[in-house]
């Protein structure tokens, strides 16, 4: 099965090579937020739609315009590119999937897209537009020989460090089949609970460094702004950040990964994950207004990363010929007597172990509900329902 797969590499630029990629990122965050404003000034000024053709024929007239000039300067694609971006962002907004496309911010993480007519790649090695040298890249893994390389995204986070994405159209081989089946339940105090009876313990990875992240910040906010003292900072703080989102990414991947390579079929349960973190949200009155603050209980849903995982089971089962279903929110997982069916009519969260009163069972509550949503799954499964739907982990 021919599919799209990304393979990102850390990379460390020459001085002459992170000037060029500076003026890149700039020049194609400059023509994003200015069509952006084009567009939205000509529809509520004179209702009238501006696409993606007018704002190209735009960005030409810039390039011929002394004032912009410097927009020559860099490659031409990656500025292209991001006027395609704006046209994905507004079709998104259109549809409905997502809001208003916003400016883009120098402050945050930068990026720019090259198509294959903006980069040379010739025996492991990637040579970028305007670029006398290859990209010093820190090869982690090997890009198979099969693939071909489409599109190179290069980037830099607010810690500093430099990316490639390589994007190739590469083939799925789909694993062995096996026998195995399981349910999943998730929850925070253990990531992942398995209808085996395996608990798979939650890494809590912003939780192990708030006290250090809270500790910078607080340094952060004392630096006097605009002073190089305070760019230091801002980089400590997002150093830690980055170390928080890699392990949380790491922890995620070798889990989703090792659950597709052992079993056949998964069933999971659907969470609405924005819903729950605004109900776990807590609130702070002050005058004339309500102050929204995050909860101990929003924190942890925020840094388990239940919507990464689910995303990363789903294209991994696409991939390797695996089965993801699906299983209803309201499906009382936790309630059911895995052994007679019998539904417990209320259950308070604090109740973690409870005997049925029906066949006298004792269940743990969480390997309990693991087992009643593989059954539930494997049950769906049999009778050719929907399969895979959107589990909504949004």
């Amino acid at each position: 099965m021919e599919i799209k797969r990304a393979y990102k590499f850390r990379f460390y630029p020459t001085p002459d090579q992170e000037t060029i990629l500076a003026r890149t990122f700039g020049s194609a965050r400059f023509a994003y937020n200015y069509m952006l404003k084009a567009r939205t000034d000509a529809w509520f000024n004179e209702q009238r739609k501006v696409g993606y053709h007018e704002t190209s024929a735009m960005l030409t007239a810039l390039k011929k315009d002394p004032q912009y000039a410097w927009l020559n300067e860099v490659s031409c694609v990656p500025v292209q590119q991001a006027l395609r971006h704006l046209q994905t962002a507004f079709g998104n907004f259109f549809s409905r999937r997502a809001g208003y496309p916003s400016f883009h911010s120098k402050h945050g993480t930068q990026s720019a897209e090259y198509t294959s007519s903006a980069f040379k790649w010739e025996k492991n090695t990637l040579t970028l537009a305007k670029m006398k040298s290859p990209l010093n890249i820190r090869w982690s893994r090997t890009i198979p020989k099969a693939a071909k390389v489409t599109t190179v995204t290069i980037s830099r986070d607010c810690a500093g460090r430099y990316f490639a994405s390589l994007l190739c159209d590469d083939s799925a081989v789909a694993l062995p089949k096996t026998t195995g089946a399981i349910g999943i339940d998730l929850g925070l105090t253990h990531f992942a609970i398995l209808s085996t009876g395996e608990k798979i313990a939650s890494p809590k990875t912003f939780r192990k460094n708030q006290g250090k992240l809270a500790k910078l910040q607080k340094s952060l906010a004392r630096k006097q702004k605009g002073s190089k003292n305070r760019a230091k900072a801002k980089t400590r703080v997002a150093r830690i950040h980055a170390k928080i989102a890699d392990a949380r990414k790491d922890f995620l991947h070798k889990l989703s990964t090792r659950l597709i390579r052992e079993n056949q079929t998964i069933s999971l349960e659907t969470l609405a994950v924005k819903n729950m973190s605004r109900s776990a949200k807590g609130t702070i009155e002050a005058p004339g207004k309500r102050v929204g603050q995050k909860s101990g209980l929003n924190k942890s849903i925020l840094d388990a990363g239940w919507s990464e995982f689910v995303r990363q089971l789903q294209y991994k089962a696409l991939w390797y010929g695996r089965e993801i279903i699906g299983i209803d929110r309201w499906y009382p997982s936790s309630k059911r007597c895995s052994d007679c069916g019998f539904v417990v009519q209320s259950m308070k969260l604090s109740v973690r172990e409870w005997c049925c009163p029906s066949c006298g069972s004792v269940h743990d509550r969480d390997i309990n509900a693991a087992r009643n949503i593989l059954a539930a799954g494997l049950a769906v499964s049999a009778l050719g329902e929907a399969v895979s739907p959107d589990l909504a982990y949004a």
